[in-house]
């Protein structure tokens, strides 16, 4: 069982073999993003000793059993001899063997906080203000009224309750009533139908509490345990069905012939939001709580960047059904997730804040994660390979909500409803 904030022992969470050939290039993209404290140098070394080290315990080990074979077979003249220095042989093997396993559990804990390299078309930027849009769609509706944000919207008062989940639950929390907590559900299902029926992929249902080594494998531990919710018995609530729906495939062969395989679920999803202290205090952007349909695609090494637009084409196409203005943006080094190596955001049009906000994050993480959940297929050739693992949002429900509201709200505090969601509704 992994324990809270420790990583396993496993060296092959990178590609050590690829790092120590590019090992510039490595520690360029971790000072890129951020992460400057990581020593890519320092790593490799630590990584030399430990080979070094495990090499001198396979050489003892092979001593200590050729001398046994030899005091068994040797005249008893001699054995108090071989004895001795069996005994000494043993006492180098244990100091070997504790040097090994100390150095390696350091090693595997400092290669559990290494984020995944970003791929070379990635703009280097700190933050989230050097993203690089690619492109708009869709243009905002011109109102002949002032537009509120969604809480305040008639129809949200009347329909959306903070005051009594703060009681419940606290705050960050909210209550759907009626019209809306139908709305909420129309759109859930009109993703799934969508992503199923027009592109292929497999509906899942899946556990909402999943073990700290599903965590691992999809790297939300150990560098944010602090951001997760634990329950008593050591399980956790997964923050997104991206750790269920990916480690489905945990330490499985996958046969190349069978890829791509695309998931899909809609799911609760449960974070503490440490970093948003003061932000989004009001209404439903920053929950604690939230739903969302994801997708999940495993593929093979070659094909990974083409399903990643593949799976951008369909979030926006999402919300181009839903005639929602958005945008897509390219995020650079400074903001993209640990896991990732290429993150493109889609951002709906809020006429509130006259901008955009964040709806859909779809990522690819090449075999960072498969590395993690030792998932592998196997090629053309018959040799193994890792598997790329690819994820991103179809969309969140809350905030399509929410876009939805503020883009059909009407002049007396009503809405429309979008049109691809009106069978849902009646």
């Amino acid at each position: 069982m992994l324990q809270r904030g420790r990583a396993c022992h496993f060296f092959f969470m990178l590609n050590l073999k690829d790092v120590r050939a590019n090992s510039e290039r490595y520690q360029q993209g971790l000072d890129h993003r951020g992460f400057k404290d990581i020593n890519i140098a320092e790593i490799l070394e630590k990584e030399q000793l430990s080979r070094q080290k495990q090499q001198e315990v396979q050489i003892l080990q092979q001593q200590k059993n050729d001398l046994a074979k030899q005091i068994g077979k040797a005249p008893s003249e001699e054995r108090s001899a071989l004895l001795k220095q069996g005994e000494h042989i043993k006492k180098e093997l244990q100091e070997a063997e504790t040097f090994f396993e100390t150095i390696k559990a350091e090693l595997d804990t400092q290669l559990s906080y290494v984020p995944n390299c970003p791929h070379s078309s990635v703009p280097i930027g700190k933050d989230e203000k050097d993203n690089v849009e690619l492109k708009k769609i869709g243009e905002p509706r011109k109102f002949d009224f002032t537009p509120l944000e969604h809480h305040l919207i008639a129809i949200s008062k009347e329909h959306m309750d903070f005051d009594t989940a703060a009681r419940v639950s606290g705050s960050r929390f909210v209550y759907l009533k009626g019209f809306l907590a139908r709305l909420h559900r129309a759109i859930g299902q009109f993703f799934l139908d969508t992503l199923t029926e027009e592109f292929e992929y497999t509906e899942m249902y899946t556990p909402y509490l999943v073990r700290a080594e599903s965590m691992f494998g999809t790297a939300q531990h150990p560098k944010f345990t602090d951001d997760q919710f634990e329950t008593t018995d050591g399980r956790w609530l997964i923050p997104t069905s991206e750790v269920s729906l990916t480690n489905y495939v945990r330490e499985q062969l996958l046969d190349c012939k069978a890829l791509p395989l695309r998931f899909t679920t809609l799911s609760p999803c449960f974070r503490k939001e440490v970093g948003a202290a003061g932000k989004d205090i009001y209404g439903m952007v920053r929950q604690h709580q939230f739903y969302k349909v994801e997708m999940v695609s495993i593929t093979d090494q070659k094909s990974s960047y083409t399903e990643l637009e593949r799976m951008v084409s369909i979030a926006s196409t999402l919300l181009e059904k839903l005639n929602l203005p958005h945008r897509i943006v390219t995020l650079c080094t400074g903001d993209m997730g640990f896991a990732s190596t290429k993150t493109y955001d889609l951002e709906v049009w809020l006429p509130s804040q006259n901008g955009f906000r964040e709806i859909s994050s779809c990522s690819n993480c090449e075999d960072f994660q498969a590395r993690r959940m030792m998932t592998r297929y196997k090629d053309e050739n018959g040799d193994n390979q890792y598997c790329h693992t690819l994820n991103g949002s179809g969309l969140a429900v809350g905030r399509t909500l929410i876009a939805i509201l503020e883009n059909y709200q009407k002049v007396d505090g009503t809405i429309e409803i979008p049109e691809v969601l009106k069978k849902y509704m009646w």
